[in-house]
């Protein structure tokens, strides 16, 4: 079951990132920059898990996990965090508490690659393509929304 649960989940990307990248080659350079920088490297990484599930050797009996409720919980933090905070500090304050409550990395680790994956964040949507993101609720309730 896991086995080919795998394997479809994978194609289901492959169609989508297949789809998002054609779709983009018509596109003016700037509106097509987001879907071939991440769907291009999507379709590499679908195709690879695609064809390593195809071949996998995998017991078909295996049991799924169960323990479900602790990613999705982190899921929705994050969704909340997007709310409240806005989309560029929830990035930071998520991929902060992420490596440091659930991946249990050390301080120094967790603040220099949150610095760094929300630098190159910053760098790509708001100083190169001046994209917009709305403030959270709780910076405009606080009066702190540009």
């Amino acid at each position: 079951m896991a086995k080919k649960a795998s394997f479809a989940l994978a194609v289901l990307i492959l169609l989508a990132a297949g789809y998002a990248v054609f779709t983009a080659h018509g596109w003016p350079r700037k509106a097509a920059l987001f879907p071939l920088a991440i769907g291009a490297p999507l379709l590499v990484l679908a195709l690879i898990e695609a064809i390593w599930a195809f071949k996998s050797n995998e017991a078909e009996g295996d049991p799924m996990p169960r323990g479900i409720a602790l990613p999705w919980a982190w899921i929705v933090g994050f969704l909340a965090l997007i709310a409240l905070l806005g989309f560029p500090i929830a990035v930071a304050a998520f991929m902060l508490a992420y490596l440091k409550f659930a991946a249990k990395e050390d301080w120094i680790f967790s603040v220099v690659v949150t610095a760094l994956v929300w630098g190159a964040f910053y760098g790509l949507f708001d100083a190169m393509l001046h994209l917009p993101f709305p403030a959270g609720w709780l910076l405009e309730w606080l009066g702190f929304a540009a």
